[in-house]
């Protein structure tokens, strides 16, 4: 039964970790990736599919997205798609391919997005401490209704403290990668 609490906690903390690894990878930096253009979704015949599935996404050089519509006609959609998103992007279009310049971040710009995901860092390590309060109040109510012992719950809550204390370890190891990331020039 505590066994169970555990790896449930265990599981929904490593998800906490991997969704700011998702949510970090969307703040951009002055380098081009690929994975930048992953959530950006394309009107393909009165669908919203996304742009991976309508396009080959590459890297051109360190600084440049290069984007091959499938579909010459997708090319104009494809742009569109790529300039509304929320990435302040402006795509230029050579041919059938797309390129997308990654733009030079200013130092106000690079303080505004290090303010992002730190935001982004603190809701992860809410999200963490939820998980291990959910988990404390699954075993007292264990505890309780004497389905373990006061020492059995004891050892647990320690454990569930240890595992939080190496989630949050790692949301502050990936919040100071992103950060460096975000100051290199």
């Amino acid at each position: 039964m505590i066994s169970d609490v555990k790896k449930a906690a265990e599981q929904k903390m490593a998800k906490s970790v991997e969704t700011l690894k998702a949510d970090l990878a969307k703040v951009r930096t002055g380098r081009a990736h690929t994975g930048l253009l992953d959530h950006i979704h394309v009107d393909y015949y009165g669908s919203s599919v996304p742009l991976s599935q309508v396009a080959n996404v590459t890297l051109a050089d360190p600084r440049t997205i290069a984007v091959q519509p499938w579909e010459k006609k997708m090319i104009p959609a494809v742009e569109k798609a790529i300039r509304d998103s929320d990435l302040g992007l402006n795509p230029a279009t050579s041919g059938e391919l797309i390129r997308v310049p990654m733009p030079a971040l200013t130092e106000e710009r690079r303080r505004d997005l290090i303010k992002v995901v730190h935001k982004e860092a603190e809701a992860a390590r809410v999200a963490v401490r939820n998980v291990r309060r959910d988990a404390n109040e699954q075993l007292k109510r264990l505890l309780k209704d004497k389905e373990c012992s006061e020492d059995d719950e004891r050892r647990a809550h320690d454990e569930l403290q240890k595992l939080t204390d190496h989630s949050i370890a790692e949301v502050d190891r990936l919040l100071q990668q992103k950060e460096a990331d975000l100051m290199a020039i």
